[in-house]
């Protein structure tokens, strides 16, 4: 029987602990804490301050992330996107959307809907991008120890031999280096550990939220290592941090301007 030991202490049957990661509380919650992620090593990466605050309190969703959930899930899980509550509004200052959400507690306006529409149409009239995403499975999890840590990670699209992961952009001509800003890398290193891929099988495609330009981005090897850089040096701040437990609130930055 294989087992995982998460960072609370606890010990689970990978299979039983797979099962259980479809649940979007348990993956997103329980395991937010009790596991590290591409998401929560780049926070350590921030802030070791931000990383402690995020795990114990949570945090405000951005509306980027909301524009880029209702993207996912239009394109992975119409079924989830179609059982969201839209509000008739296209902002969520109103009163109608307020109240809807202390009824309902997740919602989003028409104006989120018809964006996320607007994307998923455009994805799904480009040919090369369909064929990224057919015959694959979606959301698909795992777990796995990676330089002695339990990480989690769920490949948007994993195919027979391929990665692929969905990006939304500000600008397609400038993903290149935004990939690097946000630490995409460190997302490429600890998916192919997790699903046993080389980073020539880990793909990227993204689309331009204002031209609907899709690009389809391949990694290098250089992109792929600096992912792992970035992984060493963010379980070397928990370490320090969470580990040994040096007093956190003595943290500080400093230099020379």
């Amino acid at each position: 029987m294989e087992t995982i030991k998460l960072l609370d202490g606890t010990e689970w049957n990978k299979k039983e602990i797979l099962t259980k990661m479809d649940d979007d509380e348990f993956y997103y919650g329980y395991l937010g804490k009790a596991a590290l992620s591409s998401s929560n090593a780049k926070l350590l990466l921030d802030s070791p301050k931000t990383y402690k605050f995020i795990t114990q309190y949570g945090s405000a969703t951005s509306q980027a992330l909301r524009d880029g959930w209702l993207f996912h899930t239009a394109i992975l899980e119409p079924d989830v996107f179609e059982k969201q509550i839209f509000v008739d509004v296209d902002s969520k200052n109103t009163k109608a959307y307020k109240l809807a959400k202390e009824e309902h507690g997740k919602v989003f306006t028409k104006k989120e809907k018809r964006d996320a529409e607007r994307l998923a149409d455009a994805f799904y009239k480009n040919e090369t991008a369909r064929s990224y995403i057919t015959n694959c499975n979606f959301e698909y999890p795992a777990i796995d120890y990676i330089k002695g840590y339990p990480f989690r990670g769920k490949a948007d699209v994993l195919c027979k031999d391929m990665i692929v992961d969905l990006k939304t952009t500000i600008d397609i001509k400038t993903f290149k280096y935004s990939a690097y800003k946000n630490s995409y890398d460190m997302q490429c290193y600890l998916y192919c550990q997790l699903f046993n891929m080389s980073y020539e099988q880990f793909k990227f495609l993204a689309i331009d939220k204002k031209s609907l330009d899709i690009g389809v981005y391949h990694c290098s090897e250089e992109f792929y290592k600096s992912g792992e850089q970035k992984v060493e040096a963010a379980i070397k701040t928990y370490e320090t941090f969470f580990v040994d437990g040096l007093d956190i609130d003595g943290y500080f930055l400093e230099g020379t301007l």
